[in-house]
């Protein structure tokens, strides 16, 4: 199991297949172990690098981390491995560290997949889904309100349902104070300004259904980055690779291709 130290913090990566570096990027509170899908399928023609962000999974779990701190680990991972040209997908909050690892090392990004993403906020994008409907949520712990969260983010809740219990089998799950010490990471944000250095060739694919990150905020991405494409999967929420996974594949293949 390859582990990787980025000041002071070990950060655990799957290393899996040949071929061209292909770096899969996670989302808040989930681990490299949301991508067994795509593990599977790209490794066929890729090498993958799926790590775990500080505070997920196998790596460390300090006090208190910042966003910036994870651009720094991807791109430090990036520099160790050696990697001068590779491709990226970033999901919800990996979306938001593949925006700045393409905006500090926009030579080395080749091919930037986001999805499900915005490019700012001033808080995190699950702090304000609570604040947006806080009768809801009123009364509920942090594990409470990430489980109530579903119904406001996906549309197909029984293949989310399925895919979480897949992911949490291969995973370590996370506390409450180590899931809200995650979320805190993500606040206070503001990509727009510096898009425009992104250099990759970029697709971004956000979910019709989407009450986390809905499709205005994809669109608003790709808009100030230049050339960018963007997909609406129109039978998806905040999971487009996982409600409807073919699709995401066949797009995905195609475009990395």
């Amino acid at each position: 199991m390859p582990y990787f130290n980025s000041d002071g913090i070990d950060l655990y990566y799957e290393d899996i297949g040949e071929g061209p570096p292909l770096l899969l990027l996670h989302g808040l509170t989930s681990s490299h172990a949301m991508f067994y899908r795509e593990i599977n399928f790209f490794k066929k023609k890729f090498r993958v690098i799926a790590p775990d962000a500080r505070g997920h999974g196998k790596s460390t779990k300090p006090q208190e981390f910042t966003l910036d701190d994870h651009i720094q680990d991807a791109a430090a991972l990036i520099r160790h491995l050696n990697f001068q040209s590779l491709s990226v997908i970033g999901v919800s909050m990996g979306s938001y560290i593949a925006q700045g690892i393409a905006i500090e090392l926009p030579e080395r990004i080749e091919k930037l997949i986001l999805v499900a993403t915005k490019s700012h906020g001033e808080q995190s994008s699950m702090e304000e889904l609570f604040d947006r409907y806080e009768k809801e949520f009123e009364g509920l712990n942090i594990v409470e309100k990430l489980q109530k969260s579903s119904q406001f983010m996906f549309h197909d809740q029984e293949k989310v349902s399925r895919w979480l219990e897949e992911t949490a089998e291969n995973s370590e799950g996370l506390t409450g104070r180590e899931q809200s010490i995650a979320s805190a990471a993500l606040a206070d944000f503001d990509f727009r300004p510096a898009l425009s250095k992104v250099q990759a060739e970029t697709l971004v694919i956000s979910g019709t259904h989407d009450g986390l990150n809905p499709p205005a905020k994809g669109r608003e991405t790709a808009e100030r980055i230049p050339d960018a494409l963007f997909m609406e999967f129109k039978h998806s929420g905040h999971a487009p690779n996982v409600e409807q996974a073919r699709l995401f594949l066949g797009i995905t293949d195609n475009f990395l291709d």
